[in-house]
C-alpha cells in the first residue's frame, strides 16, 4: 500500500508531455487549504502540450511571457493560468528546464473533502460526485487552485502536490478539446482518459481511440 502524504519526485515528471499525460492518470492530486483542510482527487483526464512546435501550446514558436514562464522551469512545477476572464486551469510541467512542455489536468475523481469541494463549486450538498471536478476550471474551483499556485514546486510544496497511487494500466486517447484554431494540431490524439470513468469532462468518452498503456 502506498502511504498517504508521500509525493511523486522529480524523475516522475521529467519526461515528455505525452508520456507524462499518460503517467498522471490514476495519481492523486492533493491541495491543502490555508486552514489546513486536505482536498484530493484521482486524475482521470489529461491533455499533453508538447512545446514550441505545438500550435495549441502557450509556448508555440518559443513564446515566453510572464504568464507562461513556469512552463520553462524544471519538471514538476505547477503552471496555472487564467482564461476567459473567469477560469483557472492547472497544468504540470514536464520535460526539462528550458523545454516548455506541460500537461493540463482536465478532470478528477474526488476522494477527500467532497463536501468542501461542492461548497466551493456552489453545488447542492447532494450534487452528483461526477459533476464536481469534471473539467479543468471545475477542478480548480473545487480545490481552490488559482494563480497563487503558479510556479509551485509539486515535489516540495506543502499546499499542492501529487501523491503516487496504483497506476492505470490502460488509457484511451482522443484529440484535445477547444483548440480548433490549432490547425492540424487540433486533431492529434493528445488527450488521455481513464476508460469508463464517469468523472471525465462532458463528452469525454466520445471519439475514443484504442487504448494505450499509460506507461508507454
Amino acid at each position: 500500500m502506498i502511504a498517504r502524504d508521500s509525493r511523486l519526485g522529480r524523475d516522475f515528471f521529467a519526461v515528455s508531455a505525452v508520456r507524462l499525460a499518460r503517467r498522471l492518470l490514476g495519481q492523486r492530486l492533493v491541495r491543502v487549504l490555508p486552514g489546513g483542510q486536505r482536498l484530493a482527487g484521482i486524475i482521470v483526464e489529461t491533455e499533453a502540450y508538447v512545446g514550441t512546435r505545438d500550435r495549441a501550446s502557450h509556448a508555440f514558436a518559443g513564446r515566453r511571457t510572464p504568464r507562461n514562464e513556469s512552463m520553462f522551469g524544471p519538471a514538476g512545477l505547477a503552471y496555472v493560468y487564467f482564461t476567459y476572464g473567469m477560469h483557472h486551469c492547472f497544468n504540470v510541467v514536464g520535460a526539462r528546464e528550458g523545454v516548455p512542455e506541460a500537461v493540463l489536468v482536465r478532470a478528477l475523481e474526488p476522494t477527500e473533502g467532497l463536501a468542501s469541494m461542492r461548497r466551493r463549486r456552489r453545488l447542492a450538498p447532494n450534487a452528483a460526485t461526477h459533476a464536481v471536478c469534471s473539467g479543468p476550471a471545475k477542478l480548480c474551483q473545487a480545490l481552490g487552485i488559482d494563480r497563487a499556485q503558479d510556479g509551485v514546486d509539486l515535489c516540495a510544496s506543502t499546499v499542492l502536490w501529487i501523491e503516487p497511487a496504483p497506476p492505470i494500466r490502460r488509457a484511451v486517447r482522443t484529440p484535445r478539446i477547444g483548440i480548433a484554431f490549432a490547425g492540424e494540431w487540433a486533431g492529434k490524439p493528445l488527450r488521455f482518459l481513464v476508460p469508463g470513468s464517469f468523472h471525465v469532462s462532458p463528452g469525454g468518452r466520445r471519439g475514443m481511440l484504442p487504448g494505450v498503456s499509460p506507461r508507454a
